[in-house]
């Protein structure tokens, strides 16, 4: 199973990476609350899959403008011998509709009781992982990005987001350790040295969390991410100017985007000046 990018097919959660509020209050990506039905709706796996033919790939183009439709679609399809396919439509509805816990829950619940191969079910549990993100609990998310990994012990994106979760629960040497694999596996995977320069600037190892985002902006010189990243660490470094810089480009990469109110928040942190922060 690999997942492209978190944004293909159904859209992804919002940015999710690293609780951060850096030595001089500057704002680092974090968990933020959804604000359309597509952004509450994780990436469905690519093949292999739970379920395929038309009534999957029908409730997944429902899911994106009409969740609702989508529930009742689902429900209906399950009653009439949907089976795995229609219960991962179902739980994917009710996160597109606000309810990430719930969805969360029956995600895990149909990756634990699937007869579908380990790489599918691994592709289960990532999207149960990404819910209990979206949901405020990252102990569950812990939790599901592990058995999604003794499934599919060497994939990238499993390992990124474990990674997510570590961070969001402060547990960053970990958190690094998974990025260092993912890293290995792929080594210019831009977001992976993003979130792992996070981790280390929240170690204090700022000259290491530099490296990365320079080799991640290499990389992908439109990641917005990056952008948002570096500007704090050259924040820290005392160059407000290239901070500023740097979170006006993430802003002009990504305009409607969470990245693009963090780093709105960090450029008014700047303007406010050392008083204010």
């Amino acid at each position: 199973m690999r997942r492209q990018t978190r944004t293909v097919l159904l859209g992804a959660f919002a940015a999710a990476a690293f609780t951060a509020l850096g030595a001089v209050g500057w704002v680092a990506l974090t968990p933020t609350p959804a604000q359309t039905a597509e952004d509450r709706m994780p990436t469905p796996p690519e093949p292999p899959r739970l379920a395929n033919g038309p009534e999957f790939e029908r409730c997944l183009l429902l899911l994106r403008s009409d969740p609702e439709a989508a529930r009742s679609f689902a429900e209906t399809w399950g009653r009439e011998g949907g089976g795995e396919g229609a219960r991962q439509c179902q739980a994917l509805a009710l996160l597109a509709l606000g309810e990430p816990a719930a969805a969360a829950q029956r995600l895990e619940t149909l990756a634990t009781q699937s007869a579908a191969s380990g790489p599918a079910r691994a592709a289960v549990y990532a999207q149960a992982t990404q819910a209990w993100l979206m949901a405020g609990d990252a102990n569950r998310a812990y939790g599901a990005a592990t058995l999604a990994l003794t499934l599919s012990p060497e994939d990238v994106d499993l390992l990124v987001d474990r990674a997510v979760t570590l961070g969001s629960l402060s547990r960053y040497n970990e958190a690094i350790e998974d990025l260092d694999r993912a890293l290995a596996l792929d080594p210019e995977r831009a977001e992976a040295l993003v979130f792992r320069a996070a981790a280390y600037r929240h170690q204090d190892q700022v000259e290491l969390a530099a490296r990365d985002i320079e080799r991640a902006l290499a990389a992908d010189p439109s990641n917005a991410e990056a952008r948002l990243e570096r500007g704090i660490i050259r924040q820290l470094r005392g160059d407000a100017a290239g901070a500023r810089e740097d979170w006006e480009h993430a802003i002009a990469l990504s305009p409607n985007s969470a990245t693009a109110d963090l780093a709105a928040q960090n450029l008014a942190l700047n303007e406010a000046g050392p008083a204010r922060r």
